[in-house]
């Protein structure tokens, strides 16, 4: 005869241990979300180093949620372990880039693939901002070279070619990021041209303050 009361107190005990283990790492994803986005706030503020010690702790947190979840694959992966990885691949790019240094691998990071791609292509939302920031500031070149960045890691994320299931709908993310940098290079090129015009017509006006243009046409003494 079966004992119901063996499967109960089996369960239980499994099913406490899982609950136990989420509720630890539940809350280290939030906060390594956070401390993500405080450095994303810090680097757009020029506070490398504020953003680089945010970083060091946003991937503590994320390294010890996983130590905690290790024996409980089924909630390692159910999402708010891999939407932590993703700010914390978003963070560090983005820091990277606006840094002047070469973007880390998720290696480095110690996180996923999928959370990794799909944090790459959020930091061109990101870079973007930077950009427009870059803009008004008249700083144009740097501009440019920011949008060539973008387009790389925006061609890197399309030659990427699998099943939504296998990459966290990487896609999704892919669509959006193209639709941002094709924004961008409008602004970009409005800027550009508004710029080019402002400065034709400067040489123009420079020109006729110093008399190298005539205004009314040719002198009587060269009429026939």
């Amino acid at each position: 005869m079966t004992d119901y009361g063996v499967i109960i107190k089996a369960a239980q005990g499994e099913l406490s241990m899982k609950h136990a283990a989420r509720e630890q790492a539940f809350p280290l994803s939030r906060m390594a979300i956070r401390q993500c986005a405080n450095a994303i706030r810090a680097t757009h503020r020029g506070e490398f180093e504020a953003a680089t010690e945010l970083l060091a702790e946003a991937r503590r947190l994320v390294r010890t949620m996983v130590t905690t979840l290790a024996e409980h694959p089924d909630i390692l992966y159910a999402g708010f372990v891999g939407d932590a990885q993703k700010e914390l691949a978003e963070a560090a790019i983005t820091l990277a880039v606006i840094g002047g240094h070469d973007i880390p691998m998720p290696a480095e990071l110690a996180i996923d693939w999928p959370p990794y791609l799909n944090g790459l292509g959020e930091a061109i939302g990101e870079l973007r901002r930077h950009l427009l920031d870059e803009l008004r500031r008249g700083h144009i070149p740097r501009s440019e070279a920011l949008l060539i960045v973008m387009d790389d890691m925006l061609g890197v994320l399309m030659s990427l070619d699998f099943p939504d299931a296998i990459t966290n709908n990487l896609r999704r993310t892919t669509d959006s990021a193209r639709g941002i940098i094709e924004k961008t290079r409008g602004d970009l090129t409005l800027v550009a041209v508004q710029t080019q015009i402002a400065r034709q017509m400067q040489h123009i006006s420079t020109q006729l303050g110093d008399g190298q243009v005539p205004v009314n046409g040719p002198s009587g003494d060269d009429v026939a």
